[in-house]
């Protein structure tokens, strides 16, 4: 019953795409850089999704998955992240705020973005979120979602050791305490599950693409790319077990 239910979840996302519910909003960090977002908002009584974007990418990564997720009753909140550029024909617009801000600009600066992006949403709902990060910005959504009580699950896509010089994020997996959903390319796998070895393993799913490799990053759920449909239906069921 599951199984069927979840195809129907796959027919339904891979079907017509024309709900729409997005509005540009702003929130300031703890080092006072203006960070821009859509938000896609069907019903407030629905959970939300923080959406965090890979390298040199913007909100555009999510401009589909977020549609998608809706249908699946959740709300969304794409986040432009310090370090970005231009993906899908939408530009990442808070790094026109960096320099006026005077901040630093690094991958892992973005953490500050990903904290504020949680205050924004609790302090708007009074709900805990979902955490979704891409390359870089899931190990972000890691260390944040660990660290933070308002922070329900984690989904991460492809995250790996991109702090060196900062932090090891492998060293500090092991005090989570809530559900996390990782996923990479078939090549990446045996990478991410030495990576993900520290979290308790009833807390943790680990998935790996069988019909092809797979791309990097959330990329992966683009209706475009081969195997995409594998991708969701792994993730729908691990987001149905949060409900």
């Amino acid at each position: 019953m599951i199984l069927k239910q979840n195809f129907f979840f796959i027919l339904l996302i891979f079907g017509l795409t024309n709900l729409k519910a997005q509005d540009k909003v702003t929130f300031t960090t703890q080092d006072n850089l203006t960070v821009v977002a859509n938000l896609y908002e069907v019903d407030p009584s629905y959970p939300y999704i923080i959406l965090l974007h890979q390298a040199n990418y913007s909100k555009g990564e999510y401009k589909e998955i977020a549609i998608s997720l809706l249908k699946l009753k959740y709300n969304c909140l794409a986040v432009d992240l310090r370090n970005g550029g231009t993906v899908n024909s939408v530009p990442n617009e808070t790094i026109n705020n960096v320099k006026e801000a005077g901040v630093l600009s690094t991958m892992y600066d973005a953490k500050k973005d990903v904290e504020a992006a949680v205050d924004f949403i609790y302090k708007k709902t009074n709900q805990e979120v979902i955490l979704f990060g891409s390359s870089y910005s899931g190990s972000l959504a890691l260390i944040v979602g660990e660290d933070s009580p308002n922070v329900k699950a984690i989904i991460a896509y492809s995250p790996g050791e991109f702090f060196r010089n900062k932090i090891l994020i492998h060293d500090e997996l092991g005090g989570i305490d809530k559900p996390v959903y990782v996923a990479g390319t078939k090549t990446e796998y045996d990478y991410l599950k030495r990576f993900t070895e520290l979290i308790p393993k009833e807390f943790l799913v680990l998935f790996q693409p069988q019909n092809n490799e797979g791309k990097h990053g959330a990329k992966a759920l683009w209706k475009s790319e081969e195997g995409s449909q594998e991708y969701w239906l792994s993730l729908l069921m691990f987001i149905n077990n949060l409900k």
